[in-house]
């Protein structure tokens, strides 16, 4: 450094040389993912161009490899955050006996929610285009299910918890705010979604556009932030809407117009969204449900590899939700599956437990 500084003050510094030596160095250390950038800082003749390209390049490299350590410590610091959050529980646990009283009503329910079995005339029955079955969805099944199936009933459950109830499990306190979040953002997929299957009244013509699709789904998440308050107004927007770009779109395309009764039919379908008990929306919500539950069981690769034809308008949404759900909740289950299985053990699964000998989740 000493003669660099020298050379500097007396101008004999060899910029060309010394910036060689640099890139060498550099294309060396660097990650494969830069080696590109490097080779094309080799061809810069200009030296303040170049000096700015280096630091550049090397500004990425210490982000690469800030990146590639934190990667590689995940492991030891989300053992310890599961080690650590355990700890400070069974603290709370100790001073306060009664701390899991409202996780053992919040399991008790999932338990019940998989082992009552639906009457007949409540089954809905799922068209073709969104056929989507799972091997671990047993309706009507009387025999008691898993511990780990409870546990994941019992997750799923907290996407539809609403606000109002504050009986909400001790174990999830902490992540409460990212539940309701999530809760929002599937009630949000669960509209779009629904107002989507109307292309049925339009043809697939126009949804076979990836452009036009986007078009729909930005008018409609624009439209809908005010769902919650005023759904009847908001869905009759929406409704007017909707079928307005349908039909610039078939025009533009030089398609044959909607006919007047399937506009109206269109209109309707849109409008009906807004109940609680509509067709469509309850199909598309038990769906979405469903979905979540299989990456829960099977992980999110292979659900993604089974994606349900009604909902994949949303595939991206919907397996961006899955993804932070499932992480959220598999780290829930690290952290408190011994609690959750002493709960179902000796509370909720007794005669399971006298019987035969339970696995733990």
């Amino acid at each position: 450094m000493d003669l660099l500084k020298q050379e500097t003050e007396r101008g004999a510094l060899n910029v060309y040389h010394l910036s060689k030596f640099i890139l060498d160095l550099m294309s060396l250390l660097c990650a494969p993912v830069r080696d590109e950038a490097v080779q094309n800082l080799k061809s810069i003749t200009d030296p303040v161009q170049l000096l700015r390209g280096i630091f550049h390049v090397l500004g990425l490299m210490k982000m690469d490899m800030v990146n590639y350590t934190i990667q590689s410590l995940r492991p030891y610091i989300q053992e310890h955050s599961v080690q650590y959050e355990r700890a400070k529980f069974q603290e709370l646990l100790d001073k306060q006996p009664n701390l899991l009283n409202y996780t053992t009503k919040w399991l008790t329910k999932a338990a019940i929610d998989l082992t009552t079995p639906f009457p007949s005339s409540d089954s809905p029955s799922f068209s073709s285009s969104i056929e989507y079955s799972s091997p671990d969805q047993e309706p009507n099944n009387p025999e008691i299910p898993s511990l780990t199936m409870v546990l994941y009933q019992g997750y799923l459950n907290l996407l539809l918890w609403g606000h109002g109830n504050e009986e909400f499990p001790e174990t999830l306190l902490v992540d409460r705010i990212r539940l309701r979040e999530m809760e929002s953002k599937l009630h949000c997929l669960t509209i779009l979604a629904s107002v989507l299957v109307a292309r049925s009244f339009s043809g697939s013509v126009l949804f076979s556009s990836p452009e036009f699709v986007d078009k729909i789904k930005y008018i409609t998440k624009a439209l809908t932030e005010e769902f919650n308050s005023r759904p009847e107004e908001t869905m009759q927007n929406v409704s007017e809407q909707v079928s307005e770009e349908i039909h610039k779109g078939l025009k533009n395309m030089g398609l044959t117009a909607v006919s007047s009764e399937n506009t109206a039919s269109l209109i309707g379908q849109l409008q009906n969204i807004a109940k609680k008990g509509n067709c469509i929306r309850c199909i598309i919500e038990q769906r979405i449900r469903l979905f979540l539950k299989c990456c829960l069981v099977r992980g999110m690769q292979e659900s993604l590899l089974d994606f349900p034809g009604g909902l994949i308008f949303i595939e991206g949404e919907l397996a961006e939700l899955g993804w932070k759900f499932i992480t959220l909740m598999h780290h829930n289950q690290q952290v408190f599956s011994l609690y959750y299985t002493e709960i179902l053990n000796n509370v909720i699964l007794p005669a399971q437990a006298q019987e035969t000998e339970v696995e733990p989740i």
